[in-house]
């Protein structure tokens, strides 16, 4: 529909009236007060046509206000943490593992050698795979994160299968190493109100990132390198893949940088925010301000 305003025409508009008066017979005296000009009636059937349609829509929306589609735009958006208000230079890095485990051993040698301490996101399913495994990364003084037991789109679940996901993922890091995860992170990035509300429900922080290495599209070292060193800021969270082709080779030359830089590499739970907090639009956790 226009946005221009309604105008509404006269019937005859455009065309003279003394042309009009000069061909027309004018009404007798006595008949003429009964006379109304035709020219006044038309607008006036127009206006009440145009009143009654404005007090239409306007009833149909004000009853639409108690619809439920309108409620749910309404609704607030809930979101995970992405990155965190930092003063001091410190950031995390942080391992997604749901596939492979060939190369976790040396990237486990790389982090002892600098001296960094992280986060792996595991899959129940990679636990069940790699028991051993999951025991090694905590011998070593890392975080476990819950990355889901199944690795779906967790969006699509309702809250019975999410809590399911992650209970059972939790259930079998708790058995393997007494540590029970308290963060969370959704397979694919993917999330809803219904994910974020159930997850800290169950006692978990809904975790993402705020630099993705994009080490899975396998475009080589350099290109994973230039992904996670060309910005960086305090309270930063990195995303990798502990099963990517390249991250054996770029893992070292960022680090370097980080540190270079005069970053300090701590796990996820350590650089978040404690005691209550805001979350900005764009995902960065804030202390929540006083007054």
């Amino acid at each position: 529909m226009s946005n221009r305003p309604f105008r509404l025409r006269e019937k005859g508009e455009g065309i003279s009236i003394t042309a009009l008066q000069r061909n027309q017979t004018p009404p007798k005296k006595d008949n003429f007060t009964s006379v109304k000009p035709q020219r006044e009636t038309v607008p006036l059937v127009k206006r009440t046509v145009l009143v009654l349609c404005m007090l239409a829509v306007s009833a149909a929306y004000i009853l639409g206000l108690n619809e439920p589609a309108t409620a749910v735009v309404a609704q607030k958006r809930e979101l995970p943490i992405y990155s965190v208000q930092q003063d001091d230079k410190v950031l995390s890095i942080s391992f997604d593992a749901s596939w492979g485990a060939d190369k976790t051993i040396p990237i486990l040698d790389i982090l002892d050698q600098y001296g960094v301490k992280t986060t792996f996101f595991l899959v129940g399913g990679w636990v069940d795979k790699y028991p051993d495994m999951l025991k090694e990364i905590v011998a070593r003084g890392h975080e476990i994160g819950n990355h889901s037991d199944t690795h779906p789109h967790m969006s699509q679940l309702d809250e019975s299968a999410i809590r399911k996901e992650l209970h059972n993922m939790s259930d079998k890091v708790e058995k393997l190493t007494g540590v029970r995860p308290t963060l969370f992170r959704p397979p694919y990035g993917d999330y809803n109100n219904r994910v974020i509300q159930v997850s800290r429900a169950e006692g978990y922080e809904a975790v993402q990132w705020s630099i993705d290495s994009l080490d899975w599209k396998d475009r080589g070292t350099a290109d994973i390198i230039k992904q996670c060193t060309h910005r960086v800021e305090p309270g930063d969270i990195v995303l990798f893949h502990n099963d990517s082709n390249d991250i054996v080779n770029a893992l070292p030359t960022i680090l370097a940088h980080y540190q270079g830089l005069g970053y300090k590499i701590i796990p996820v739970s350590e650089i978040l925010l404690e005691g209550e907090y805001t979350i900005d639009v764009q995902g960065k956790q804030h202390p929540k301000e006083t007054n």
